[in-house]
């Protein structure tokens, strides 16, 4: 009986240790799977936050190469633009270039042919035509030789109608046509004022004047010619027929000081004698 009850309360033992020990696995299996899920939460956890990071880079990257593509892109658009611009204005350039060589190509063949045809007037001998043509000739488009020719002739031919115009005025003069003998030498003037015969025309212009009664067109003519001339001899003609173109114009006292000068300057003059009796006479009645 002792036996039966030990080996009762052995196995009652024995089940309440295996119960216990049942109760420690469940705890431990329970811990286990606890512990496992948290750890697969915090895997979970991780593994979102490394897509979520290397999502994040791989973003940041594609952002990065796109921005390096755009800057590149846009600095080879302006480089581009930039060429573009320098050959549209290099072309422009030589354009106008081109254009202004053309202009000055017409210009110049245009000009030959002015040229061309000027210089037969020049060979034609005709003076009048010569210097009427030079007058409206297009000069910008000659070149110096040629205007330095040209300006020559027309001198050249200025020079032999003011002589021929001079000549006219001395015949006019010796057959007593005053008026003829004035428009002469005006003309020969006109063409040529600083000839070797200018001063005898102005002299002679001025004799014209007074013949016409005109004298006092012809004192300041005689005026300048008996103070300075480019010809020494007609000097004392000059202030010599002043001082009766005063007379004349009753100006007694200019008269008188013409006169004087007269005498003083020009005591070997042939019109010495004139001129004393003319100042005599104006100093015993003026």
């Amino acid at each position: 009986m002792d036996d039966f009850g030990e080996e009762v309360r052995e196995l009652k033992r024995e089940i309440i240790e295996s119960r216990g020990l049942i109760i420690k696995t469940n705890n431990l299996t329970n811990a286990l799977a606890g512990d496992l899920k948290s750890i697969a939460k915090r895997q979970t956890s991780a593994e979102r936050r490394a897509f979520l990071n290397s999502a994040v880079a791989n973003a940041l990257f594609v952002v990065a190469v796109i921005l390096v593509v755009k800057f590149a892109w846009d600095a080879r658009v302006e480089s581009v633009e930039k060429a573009s611009a320098a050959a549209s204005a290099r072309v422009g350039e030589l354009k106008k270039d081109l254009e202004a060589r053309q202009n000055a190509e017409a210009e110049r063949a245009k000009a030959e042919e002015v040229a061309a045809a000027f210089y037969e007037i020049v060979r034609s001998g005709k003076d009048k035509d010569l210097i009427e043509a030079y007058e409206s000739l297009g000069k910008d488009n000659l070149t110096r030789s040629e205007q330095a020719y040209f300006r020559d002739a027309v001198n050249e031919a200025k020079s032999r109608l003011s002589l021929a115009s001079y000549h006219q005025g001395l015949e006019a003069m010796n057959t007593a046509h005053w008026a003829d003998g004035v428009q002469a030498f005006l003309e020969s003037l006109r063409y040529d004022g600083a000839a070797a015969h200018s001063p005898a025309a102005r002299l002679r212009l001025a004799e014209g004047y007074r013949k016409l009664n005109r004298q006092k067109d012809a004192i300041p003519i005689l005026t300048k010619l008996s103070e300075a001339s480019a010809d020494p001899e007609i000097l004392d003609d000059a202030l010599f027929l002043l001082a009766e173109c005063l007379i004349e114009v009753q100006a007694w006292n200019d008269a008188k000081t013409a006169l004087r000068s007269f005498i003083r300057r020009y005591p070997q003059s042939a019109f010495i004698n004139d001129a004393r009796m003319a100042l005599a006479d104006l100093s015993v009645k003026h």
